[in-house]
């Protein structure tokens, strides 16, 4: 089982030729509105890919919140330990130009009232999986990994949006995630003098004792640890919106452990399933279900 402790939220999607710059206002047609936030997204991906899953988060009471839960709601993530906030349910205002890049801002609203604590209500058992990323309250998620690890619960961090984390909290986990920006903040906080993402994904590996994976967009990724070194590439994919593109990685990986694959087998489900997430436009619109993430795992080089 892995348990999603994180974030949800609606998002408005709107098309643009570019993405604006400080001062600048940019027009689009038209906007969607589709289900998505870090945790929800990565539940939903893990769902998609095989695993059964729990997201444990918390959600208000206004007209969003229907929008926010509905795709897990459609996918079979099991929903009972949501909390309900007096808070607005979060909102991601989301700009999409020609290439597929993408520009994001967030009103948090309900997911800062998420709790560890909501985690001592579900059964956490021995070799289950412990998701988290970084849209709730930082404080939370390090209380949730210590009720974890007294359970011999396997713990995934995806640290996205990059923000610090504290060393005690790091040497619990036994997988972290990051693209190459969180790579280099994290590598700054640590005060590494190594530029490059890869070196400092290897350094946090060796020092902190935990598999440390960072995704290199259209580059693959690249895995440092304990499990072993390993280097996966992507799919080539006419890109239409990179939104989910890292949620979807993170949560087929995580079905991947999971299902007791190898970390190189996990990785190049994450890899496809990433790539794949590329082709539509929205969050969890874009991401793959089992039988597609299969259909296309030969397609590696």
């Amino acid at each position: 089982m892995i348990t999603v402790f994180g974030s949800l939220s609606a998002d408005l999607v709107a098309q643009v030729k570019h993405l604006p710059t400080p001062g600048e206002t940019v027009t689009g047609p038209s906007y969607t509105v589709v289900p998505g936030g870090k945790g929800a997204n990565q539940a939903l991906a893990a769902a998609l890919a095989g695993a059964p899953v729990r997201m444990v988060g918390a959600v208000g009471s206004d007209g969003f919140r229907e929008m926010a839960l509905s795709g897990m709601q459609k996918g079979g993530v099991d929903l009972t330990a949501m909390a309900d906030s007096p808070e607005k349910t979060a909102c991601a205002f989301i700009a999409v130009d020609a290439q597929g890049e993408n520009l994001i801002f967030v009103a948090s609203g309900a997911n800062l009232d998420a709790r560890a604590a909501q985690l001592q209500d579900v059964s956490l058992s021995e070799g289950d999986v412990l998701l988290l990323q970084m849209e709730v309250t930082h404080a939370e998620n390090w209380k949730a990994i210590e009720i974890a690890k007294a359970k011999g619960v396997k713990v995934v961090l995806n640290l996205a949006p990059a923000g610090p984390i504290p060393e005690d909290s790091l040497r619990r986990l036994d997988v972290l995630v990051v693209n190459e920006t969180e790579a280099g903040q994290l590598g700054e906080q640590l005060g590494l003098s190594d530029q490059d993402p890869e070196a400092i994904a290897a350094k946090i590996a060796a020092d902190f004792d935990l598999d440390c994976i960072v995704t290199l967009g259209p580059a693959g990724a690249r895995s440092f640890g304990p499990s072993g070194r390993f280097s996966v590439p992507s799919l080539a994919i006419d890109v239409v919106d990179t939104t989910a593109a890292g949620d979807a990685f993170v949560g087929a990986f995580a079905a991947g452990l999971d299902q007791d694959l190898t970390m190189e087998q996990a990785l190049r489900q994450g890899a496809v399933a990433g790539s794949l997430a590329c082709r539509a436009v929205g969050a969890q619109p874009s991401l793959p279900n089992r039988e597609e993430i299969a259909a296309h795992l030969a397609d590696l080089s």
